[in-house]
């Protein structure tokens, strides 16, 4: 653990209480709560989840246009091609 800590427990665990204060202080002094910070690294969670699934319903959609002229028209080819080889 001490290698861990650079030091005993209670030395690493002091040190991590001050400079957590410190960056504390600096936050707030520009305003920022932890609510606040949590809040926003919520709404970009959602807002990156559901920009992704909106690519997904687009490439759906695109690739059911697609297939709505591919298939028949491949289905007649092939309906065609075997009366040729017959």
């Amino acid at each position: 653990m001490n290698a861990f800590f650079g030091g005993s427990v209670a030395t690493g665990a002091v040190r991590l209480l001050v400079v957590s204060f410190v960056v504390g202080l600096f936050l707030t002094m520009f305003g920022f709560d932890p609510e606040d910070i949590y809040l926003r690294f919520l709404a970009a969670v959602r807002h990156i989840i559901d920009f992704g699934l909106t690519d997904l319903r687009y490439f759906g959609r695109i690739l059911l246009t697609g297939a709505m002229l591919v298939v028949p028209v491949w289905f007649i080819l092939r309906l065609m091609d075997m009366r040729r080889a017959r």
